[in-house]
This record gives structure tokens, C-alpha cells and sequence, in this order.
């Protein structure tokens, strides 16, 4: 059985909520799904799209799925860096990666820490953060694994 993404493992609320942020900060996000939403048929003409409420374009969006998988990698960032960053810092400073707000310094080349740190930063995450930190831990393994050495093996024995 394949599994969701992280991204689609997300309540349908906090992927809506998610794609309200995106199309707030950034305005040619909503061009972009409008577009999406548009070429999908159903005689919806763009301007129409364009003229919904920010709440109804994002329930469409997430009811057809018309995210790409580029697309829930930035969602999820946004989720991490911008409307939820109390979980990426409470990793960051567990593990004494230098960052800034939920930003990592560009500076720095990965691996980040050590396995043993990372497992310890990912210990204070999921107890600070339950189910949250759990689901951000995933995030971060499946998409930037190699970064954080140990990951996959801390995440494996907590899901047996």
C-alpha cells in the first residue's frame, strides 16, 4: 500500500487553511489554482473562479486535488516555516542548528547534526508536539532525510 504524502495525510481543514495562507502571501498563487481549477472543465469561466471568496477557491482546490506534488512541498514549508514554526524551532534548537525564526542559516551544508542529536532533538519534538511533531518529523525525513542522518531509524522504531 502506497502512503499519503504528508501533505494529503493533513485534514482537509488544514490543507484549506494552508492553501488561505498561500493565496494571501502570495497573489499569483491564486492566478495558479484558479488557472488549475479552470482547465479542469466544468464551464466555470477564470474570471468567475477569480471572483470567489479566498475560503471557496481553497475548498476546491482541495476537493479536486489539483495540487501537484511541487506544490505540497511548498505548502508544507509554509506550514513549517510560516503558520506553525514553533515546532521547526523547538527542532532546530534541540538539535543547535544555527537558524533563524524556523529559517535554517543558508550557510550551513547538511547533514545538520549528528544521529544521535538528531534523535534527540526529535525526542524533544515529539514530546513537546505529539501527533503534530510526529507528522513534521515525516515531513522533514521523507523530503530532506539525508539532512537529518538517524531520522528514518527513530521514526521506524516509534512506528511499530
Amino acid at each position: 500500500m502506497v502512503s499519503k504524502s504528508p501533505y494529503r495525510a493533513l485534514s482537509a481543514d488544514r490543507r484549506v487553511a494552508l492553501l488561505k495562507h498561500l493565496f494571501s502571501a502570495r497573489k499569483e498563487a491564486r492566478a495558479l489554482y484558479v488557472q488549475r481549477l479552470v482547465s479542469r472543465g466544468g464551464g466555470f469561466r477564470a474570471v468567475t473562479v477569480a471572483s470567489w471568496p479566498v475560503d471557496k477557491l481553497a475548498r476546491e482546490v482541495v476537493r479536486l486535488n489539483v495540487q501537484t506534488a511541487d506544490d505540497e512541498i511548498d505548502l508544507l514549508q509554509a506550514l513549517y516555516v510560516d503558520v506553525e514554526p514553533a515546532i521547526q524551532i523547538a527542532f532546530l534548537e534541540a538539535a543547535g542548528v544555527p537558524h533563524e525564526g524556523a529559517v535554517i542559516n543558508d550557510k550551513l551544508e547538511p547533514p545538520f547534526a549528528d544521529a544521535a542529536t538528531v534523535a534527540r532533538a526529535a525526542a524533544v519534538v515529539r514530546e513537546r508536539h505529539g501527533e503534530d511533531g510526529l507528522h513534521y518529523l515525516r515531513t522533514i525525513e521523507r523530503y530532506n532525510g539525508a539532512a537529518w542522518p538517524g531520522l528514518d531509524a527513530v521514526l521506524a522504531v516509534w512506528t511499530l
